[in-house]
């Protein structure tokens, strides 16, 4: 179970984690702490980019989902992913965001890279709504996060590696389910 130097996952100070939905941080440090009168063991991560830190007792390291980066071998098939033809869903917006949601907040790093394959705008087609815009950018950042610290380039170069990949994916066609507003649904006069 859990141990003195780090968890399940036999984790270190100074590691690179990803937590689902807030995306790469380091552990800082292992610590036992007092609560209510129990001793718990936490793993102690910082964001750096936002100036945040998160404290996780090692017993719920699973539950949380918290993990490793991805090696290369996963980046690299999450790239692929992106460059594949986008899924389209017939399904009213709501049930579909809950689910590209859900996709984020797994922290599987190729749910995440279909979501962003899916919600990828190519050049001529309309324009995303606010609620597609803002999953699409969350999938984009945390990947880019996770490539960029696998791939040791910055969360720049990741994005434009990301979006490089993104372009390869074949154009819709008009029989795929997406409209022109993008809901998938078509309209009747």
């Amino acid at each position: 179970m859990a141990s003195a130097n780090g968890t399940a996952l036999n984790l270190k100070v100074g590691e690179s984690v990803v937590y689902p939905g807030r995306g790469v941080g380091q552990v800082s440090a292992i610590e036992e702490q007092e609560a209510a009168g129990f001793k718990l063991e936490v793993i102690v991560i910082e964001f750096l980019k936002e100036k945040a830190v998160i404290k996780i007792p090692t017993s719920r390291v699973g539950k949380q989902g918290l993990r490793r980066v991805s090696d290369n071998a996963s980046i690299d098939k999450a790239l692929e992913v992106m460059t594949g033809k986008a899924r389209k869903s017939k399904t009213m917006w709501s049930r579909r965001a809950q689910e590209l949601e859900a996709k984020i907040n797994s922290g599987d790093i190729i749910q995440m890279a279909e979501v962003a394959r899916d919600l990828h705008r190519l050049e001529g087609e309309s324009e995303a709504s606010f609620s597609e815009r803002g999953l699409y950018d969350t999938a984009v950042a945390l990947i880019a996060q996770e490539v960029a610290a696998t791939k040791h380039l910055t969360e720049q170069q990741a994005a434009a590696l990301i979006q490089e990949n993104l372009s390869k994916s074949p154009a819709p066609s008009p029989k795929d389910g997406r409209d022109e507003d993008g809901d998938g649904l078509e309209k009747v006069a």
